[in-house]
């Protein structure tokens, strides 16, 4: 006696092949394009508030390392924005970046390279502009940290609104603020 099976005559499909229907594709690739359309305008925001955020304490770490250097020096140490060739600019924008000199003579600028302490370069953000107090375009730190003349405020701004304001009084001291509205970026 046979003890095989008997044998249909149905055909055995072969197992279908692993992977992707063009449908399942279509829709993944959509899932993603809508996760990619909300989320990138918030990133942009971020990378914008990092920006500025980096540039504000970039700028106040500077101011207090200008007062240091007068107080440590025991010479008036001036920061003013730079005008692209290490010499102070006369208006109020330091888009350009700013630079730190020793102004033993009291004439605000550097006479020589020696006079010149730090050079910081424009912050790498097109749209950001950096303008400080119309009539006050630089800072000068007196041997005893104090500060010559009146407050300092210098903001930071895009699209016309201040992101940011790094304030420097006359005791010399520096801190960074948050404003709300456009007050002073259209200097």
């Amino acid at each position: 006696m046979d003890t095989r099976p008997a044998r249909s005559n149905r055909r055995i499909c072969p197992r279908r092949a692993g992977g992707f229907s063009l449908i399942e594709a279509t829709v993944a690739m959509a899932v993603a394009s809508i996760g990619l359309a909300i989320g990138l305008p918030s990133y942009t925001s971020v990378i914008e508030h990092q920006r500025e955020s980096a540039a504000s304490h970039l700028l106040s770490a500077f101011m207090a390392s200008a007062r240091s250097t007068a107080i440590t020096d025991r010479k008036p140490t001036v920061v003013c924005p730079n005008d692209g060739h290490n010499q102070c600019r006369d208006d109020s924008d330091w888009t350009q970046g700013w630079i730190m000199f020793r102004d033993a003579d009291g004439n605000h600028r550097p006479d020589n390279a020696d006079d010149l302490l730090r050079v910081e370069a424009a912050p790498r953000d097109a749209e950001l502009r950096i303008v400080s107090t119309s009539g006050r375009p630089k800072v000068t730190f007196l041997a005893n940290g104090s500060a010559a003349g009146s407050n300092l405020t210098i903001r930071l701004c895009r699209g016309g609104v201040a992101k940011a304001a790094v304030i420097v009084n006359r005791s010399g001291r520096t801190r960074v603020e948050q404003p709300d509205g456009p007050a002073g970026c259209d200097a």
